[in-house]
């Protein structure tokens, strides 16, 4: 399996630390507000990366954060703190809207078919590993207190920047949007690893520290759960295109800094979902949910499709009409597989074969546009019903798109309306043009449908035999 790696910024050979098993993090919401439809195709990307792992034969272990504290409205520690601002903006407290936005985010993951990671660790449960942490900086001198707060000196790294080469200048004040002057940082790249009650009086949640009453910044926390739950080696960390920098670079820096080692292998980053203005953002006001789809009438699995047709280190730009288009593709598929029958053997050669391409697509960097190509090869493919039914089986261990479960459903549901227009006499007719057909009377198949015609029928050849609907 071969990932493009954002840290080197080029394609990899996937290896473990330990064979066979995964340490998997992947960065989680901060629950201020429900995720958008952007948010989303990270995890979504993420649920394919888990479940092909495991799909192949790795023991995945993998963890998320639930951010309910500490992330400020800039990234660059800058602002309030976006749980605070949640809280004011719905007149709740944080933990109840912590506790809210949580569950809207997990029942948005299950309508995605995104499966919950193993271990899901809310920030506020860690305090007292941040302390340990940010104190162990401190006595390494990667540390300092200034103005209440303690900060990271970047300046005692030989590399800060990890996943850009970054023009230093453009991340000077006032140049950069959310970017403003700190004047306790000894360097512009210095970020806090502990606020206290100096920064925010208002700070809705705080705990006591050697450094005061305060509460922990978002880069250590992040850390910190990963190393409680992974050790101190992590295979792989996950996350979208936006937290490459400034989050990932710094949990970078204040992890290997604080175990004297490299601490992560491969960084796995998901790009943006766009709308035609540009990124989709919260801070724009009116934002897509997955509960705005579902109450337009979209299938979420069509959102689930839409994502898989690019690649994850491709932009995806979201218009109405690109998620019809999904819409439509995923209708045909599943009306497709709603034809076929489960009679037969499986033709294992042929299933082996489907299944080579799938795999072929998906070890690639996880390409999965070619991964859903292979599953119209499957539809396409020169064996039985049952063969294909068993391979789009396999492939929607990975997908995760209910083919067969939504085709099911349909063939059902198209059973029971032909059972609810029954009609034995027009059955008997039907049939009766079947046999003309055979015997090659074309006069007398052509009396009977013209005769159908009349009392109001249309019969609709298929290559499971002749279907006829009323008009």
């Amino acid at each position: 399996m071969y990932l493009y790696n954002s840290a080197t910024r080029k394609k990899e050979e996937f290896k473990t630390h330990t064979p066979g098993h995964v340490e998997l993090y992947t960065c989680g919401p901060t629950v201020y507000h429900f995720a958008h439809i952007g948010n989303l195709r990270s995890y979504l990307m993420e649920d394919v990366l888990e479940k092909y792992m495991r799909y192949v034969g790795y023991d995945v272990h993998r963890v998320m954060n639930i951010t309910d504290v500490g992330h400020l409205t800039s990234d660059a520690d800058e602002g309030e703190d976006k749980m605070l601002k949640g809280a004011k903006r719905e007149n709740k407290t944080v933990m109840e809207i912590a506790q809210y936005y949580t569950d809207a985010f997990f029942a948005d993951c299950e309508k995605l078919n995104i499966k919950t990671p193993d271990v899901v660790e809310p920030a506020t449960n860690c305090i007292e590993e941040y302390i340990h942490i940010v104190s162990t900086l401190i006595e390494k001198e990667y540390a300092y207190l200034a103005g209440g707060n303690v900060y990271f000196d970047s300046s005692k790294l030989p590399r800060y920047y990890i996943f850009n080469d970054h023009n230093e200048d453009d991340l000077a004040v006032g140049v950069r949007e959310g970017v403003e002057e700190d004047t306790n940082k000894r360097n512009k790249n210095d970020f806090v690893l502990w606020f206290t009650k100096s920064k925010f009086e208002d700070q809705a949640l705080k705990w006591d520290s050697p450094w005061g009453v305060g509460y922990p910044g978002w880069h250590i926390e992040c850390s910190c759960i990963s190393m409680k739950h992974l050790g101190e080696d992590l295979d792989i960390h996950a996350g979208g295109i936006d937290n490459a920098f400034p989050h990932h670079t710094n949990e970078i820096a204040q992890s290997e800094s604080y175990l004297g080692h490299k601490w992560c292998n491969y960084w796995f980053h998901v790009m943006h979902l766009n709308d035609e203005s540009g990124k989709m953002s919260k801070s724009k006001g009116d934002f897509l949910t997955v509960s705005l789809l579902e109450k337009k009438g979209y299938d979420p699995m069509a959102y689930r499709l839409f994502c898989l047709q690019s690649h994850y280190r491709k932009n995806l730009v979201f218009t109405w009409e690109n998620l019809d288009n999904a819409v439509v593709a995923y209708n045909k598929l599943v009306a497709k597989i709603a034809t076929f029958k489960k009679e037969g053997e499986v033709d294992q050669t042929a299933f082996n074969q489907l299944k080579s391409r799938f795999v072929k697509a998906l070890e690639g960097d996880l390409n999965t546009s070619v991964a859903v190509t292979a599953v119209y090869d499957v539809l396409k493919a020169k064996c039985n019903d049952a063969t294909k039914l068993a391979a789009l089986a396999d492939f929607d261990q990975v997908l995760s798109l209910n083919l067969i479960s939504a085709a099911e459903a349909l063939a059902k549901k198209q059973a029971e309306e032909e059972a609810a227009n029954a009609d034995p006499e027009i059955d008997a007719l039907v049939a009766a043009r079947t046999e003309a057909k055979k015997a090659k009377n074309w006069a007398e198949a052509d009396r009977i449908r013209d005769e159908l015609k009349a009392r109001g029928i249309e019969i609709i050849d298929t290559p499971q035999g002749a279907k006829w609907r009323k008009v």
